[in-house]
Order: C-alpha cells, then structure tokens, then sequence
C-alpha cells in the first residue's frame, strides 16, 4: 500500500460573496530571503511589499487586511471580527524528505502553507476538510498522540 501525502499549497476563503486566497508558488530551490507567497482578493493579485509590517487593506471592505510579519513568506490575512489567518510558506527539508522518504527532488522543494486559523465567528453550516473541524458537535478521530497524525485515520 502506498501513502499518499498532503499539504496545503493554497486556500481559498469564502465569505460574504468574497474570497480571500494565500497560495504557495512552486520553486525549486529554497531561499528565506525569495517571497513565494500569492495572494488575492475577490481574484485581483494583492501587492505587498516585502518589508516586515507591510499592510494591505481592501479599498472596497476595510475590515479585510493583510500584514507581513517577516519581511518574505509569513503573513496574517484578518476579517476583522470574523476571523484571522496565520500563514507561513515553508519547504520540505531535504532531512525530513529523508527521513520520512517523501521523495522531494531538487526541482521542487514542495514549499507549502503552514496555517494557523483564528474564527471569531461561525455558524452550524461550516463544511469542507476544515470547516468541519470547527463545527460544535465535531469529535476528531486522530491520533494526536502519533509521530505524524493523520486525518481520517491512517491504514
């Protein structure tokens, strides 16, 4: 049986009749100082300078912004009383492709998204791989006391 990994290259979130998105570009090689992040607001591309505390601002909704922590690859994306979005591009490290035998190779570093999801707000109709996690009545079936938890359970 062969395992299938995942990662999060990019997410997508909808509110209102909007959709805020973070993705990860593809690279080869990774550099700290190279931003790979794309972002977008209701599809337009979102310029951000490359300098820590560098702050977008939606001109048609001002409760949605964007600041960079770091000056490439980390972000909080806010909707302001409804939620905040920690996001961070990171690669695969060569040693944990070797350790785990993830198979990255020296075309694609497989950089990806680490998310960390803040809601003040949510009703009972949240769904998808994410949104259910959230819902009241959710009971996690993983292992959290695995070396590498897997949602829906490992085989």
């Amino acid at each position: 049986m062969k395992r299938d990994f995942t990662w999060v290259q990019s997410i997508a979130i909808l509110f209102d009749n909007h959709q805020l998105f973070v993705g990860a570009l593809k690279t080869a090689t990774w550099e700290d100082y190279i931003d790979c992040l794309a972002l977008t607001f209701d599809y337009e591309p979102i310029t951000l300078h490359e300098s820590e505390g560098a702050t977008w601002t939606s001109s048609l909704i001002p409760s949605v912004s964007i600041v960079r922590t770091t000056s490439t690859n980390n972000v909080i994306m806010e909707v302001e009383g409804r939620l905040r979005v920690t996001t961070k591009v990171v690669p695969i490290a060569e040693e944990d492709s070797r350790i785990h035998n993830y198979g990255i190779t020296k075309e694609d570093c497989f950089a990806h998204l680490d998310l960390g999801f803040k809601f003040f707000t949510l009703n009972n109709e949240v769904s998808g791989v994410l949104g259910q996690t959230y819902k009241p009545n959710y009971v996690s079936r993983l292992d959290v006391g695995a070396k590498m938890p897997v949602m829906g359970g490992g085989k």
